[in-house]
């Protein structure tokens, strides 16, 4: 199925070559809708995800490669994200007194009226974007994706 969607004229080489991409493909087209439904709240994922973690964190707040190991994507540059984030009033960074290298950033109340107002419909998006799946469909894509990455973690 994936081979018609991305135009491929050969067939695969191997089922999990055909896996890694319909995995990989299927990845991005959720991304790229979940992206536009975001930007219409004046917000991206990777501003969403750093919002929902350091919501998880505490008052305490977290430093910024904490913040960068517990990402579902990758950043490409942790401190420019937060430095826009900060200016638009989503965190607050501030630098620890006794050791001034350590600086903790944590969610601001607009971060939290941002998470807020997009929590519902997100996870309506959610649903609808896996629609087609049932809930144990979904269950088992959940538990076999974690295998994948387990196994993906071993070949390091």
């Amino acid at each position: 199925m994936v081979a018609l969607s991305i135009k491929q004229r050969k067939p695969f080489v191997s089922d999990q070559q055909e896996l890694y991409v319909s995995i990989v493909r299927t990845a991005s087209e959720l991304s790229r809708s979940t992206e536009r439904f975001l930007r219409a709240y004046g917000t991206t994922q990777i501003q969403y995800n750093v919002l929902r973690i350091l919501q998880g964190s505490g008052p305490e707040g977290l430093g910024r490669n904490e913040i960068a190991e517990r990402m579902i994507t990758a950043a490409p540059d942790m401190t420019r994200l937060l430095d826009r984030m900060e200016r638009d009033g989503l965190v607050v960074r501030t630098k620890d007194r006794e050791d001034k290298r350590q600086v903790a950033t944590t969610i601001t109340p607009t971060g939290k009226r941002l998470l807020s107002s997009v929590e519902g419909p997100l996870m309506k998006l959610h649903s609808e974007q896996l629609a087609a799946l049932s809930i144990s469909d979904v269950r088992k894509a959940v538990e076999l994706l974690g295998a994948a990455r387990d196994g993906n973690l071993r070949a390091l």
